[in-house]
């Protein structure tokens, strides 16, 4: 008997074979279809919103706290992710799915109608606790509803959903900030919002909902106030990192005593510790996912401020990224690759690195810009390899009562270490004149800003050496024989 197959839930007479064996079969396409439409509204947010950023910073006069627009998101949604990991595994998935789509929705509005930086970071952190939310719930479903051979496959779908908001998100974005304003990007996305409420919920409800084996156990409060303080520790780091003052050191002291025992407490036992199996898979996670983001977080802002680009070209400069990222994650699905996992995964980590690592080349005024929108392409091959790839894994060695815990712990490593990374390279960031880039620079009239070169490479270069760690974190994911 295998190490694995102890978690196996034993059944009394296998489960038929849908119709047509796949995730569109008759058995399973409105609820693919539905779970994929929430994907698709995360995905359109994440790409359109990232175009609008430095118009929205430069407006509100808050390209000091820019990496606060996005870390914002990923401290709220820690918390939101262990709720909603308690929520999911007690009542089923469907109720925090449906609270994480209100919330996200409602930080939209906030955020596009906010008349000052600290309230459009507001809104930006509403709608985190609602990603959170959302994310783990989405987990669950697929582990309750999806065989395990459908998993890589309805994975893969998720990333598949990416390709077109990847493309026509930074487009029609860069488009409405120009000509209507970056609010409308905002306002306009909420009413995406009735496409996966309509086809998502009433699937969850038949298929997915309720708790595994009987009555549903009460909630874990000690868990509850880690997740608390892991969100108010993270933030505390984040603010400290960006303040640069002596008397930062008290808030990021703060930060680190809250976040230290709660990290260590919500995480697999081992997981910075690299330990074999799935702690080395949640912090794979993290470490691909953290070096990742907060490298494209400065992306659109660097093209926009030192070579001139307009918004809509800055984002659209990602758009070839969306489409190899589903080609990873395409790869990584197939039946004939899965024994390459380990390996493909290990390659994903470097070509992550080298794609990072080559971004700040365009600080050189010589080299095409289109150069790194093909380095970027690159990068996110490796990534579709790495993403989908852990979250077969984490189901895979996960026991059917723990997916919403351990789902919730591969969360959180993404969230955290973006907003780690984040906060590290928005530090870096402002420390070398990253701060006034916008300061003699109107965004949206296309010309070059203040050439602050050392500002941008300090973030990416670092982070190239992130990825690489992650390769050899990569090397670890299989369990410890015995």
């Amino acid at each position: 008997m295998s190490a694995l197959e102890p978690r196996v839930p034993q059944r009394t007479a296998p489960l038929p074979t849908p119709p047509q064996g796949g995730v569109m079969g008759p058995a399973y396409r409105t609820l693919s279809i539905g779970i994929i439409s929430v994907v698709f509204l995360i995905a359109f947010e994440a790409t359109a919103v990232g175009t609008a950023m430095p118009v929205a910073a430069r407006e509100l006069d808050g390209i000091g706290l820019y990496a606060f627009a996005f870390s914002a998101y990923f401290t709220t949604s820690l918390f939101g992710m262990v709720l909603s990991g308690q929520w999911a595994d007690r009542q089923g998935p469907l109720k925090p799915l449906t609270v994480g789509i209100a919330a996200f929705a409602s930080g939209l509005v906030v955020s596009g109608t906010a008349g000052a930086m600290w309230l459009f970071v507001l809104g930006r952190a509403v709608q985190g606790l609602g990603g959170g939310l959302v994310i783990v719930a989405l987990y669950v479903v697929v582990s309750r509803a999806y065989e395990e051979r459908l998993r890589p496959a309805i994975m893969a779908a998720f990333a598949a959903s990416w390709v077109v908001p990847s493309i026509v998100g930074p487009l029609a974005s860069g488009t409405v900030t120009e000509h209507l304003g970056w609010r409308w990007v905002f306002l306009g996305i909420p009413v995406l919002v009735v496409v996966p409420l309509v086809l998502a919920l009433p699937a969850i409800r038949r298929s997915a909902s309720g708790p595994v084996g009987g009555e549903p156990a009460a909630f874990d409060r000690r868990r509850i106030r880690l997740a608390l303080g892991i969100s108010v520790g993270a933030g505390l780091l984040q603010y400290a990192a960006q303040d640069l003052r002596w008397l930062s050191l008290v808030p990021g002291i703060a930060g680190a005593a809250l976040l230290v025992p709660a990290v260590l407490g919500l995480l697999p036992r081992g997981t910075y510790m690299a330990r074999r199996g799935l702690p080395s898979v949640v912090l794979l996670r993290g470490v691909a996912a953290g070096a990742f983001i907060a490298a494209e977080s400065f992306v659109p802002l660097m093209l926009v401020t030192q070579r001139g680009l307009s918004p809509t070209m800055a984002g659209f400069s990602l758009a070839l990224g969306g489409v190899t990222w589903a080609g990873g994650s395409w790869v990584q699905s197939q039946g004939r690759t899965a024994p390459y996992r380990q390996r493909l995964m290990v390659i994903g980590m470097v070509l992550v690195a080298l794609a990072i690592a080559a971004a700040p080349a365009v600080l050189i005024e010589s080299v095409p810009v289109w150069t790194l929108a093909l380095a970027w392409a690159v990068g996110c091959l490796g990534m579709g390899l790495v993403i989908g790839s852990t979250s077969v894994l984490l189901l895979k060695l996960s026991a059917p009562q723990e997916v919403g815990a351990n789902s919730a712990a591969l969360q959180i490593s993404d969230a955290l270490a973006n907003v780690v990374l984040l906060a590290a390279g928005g530090a870096a960031f402002a420390s070398l004149g990253g701060g006034a880039v916008g300061a003699a620079h109107a965004v949206t009239a296309g010309g070059a800003g203040a050439s602050h070169p050392a500002a941008f490479a300090a973030v990416f270069l670092p982070m190239a050496c992130v990825a690489l760690v992650g390769a050899w974190v990569a090397t670890r994911l299989e369990p410890a024989k015995g």
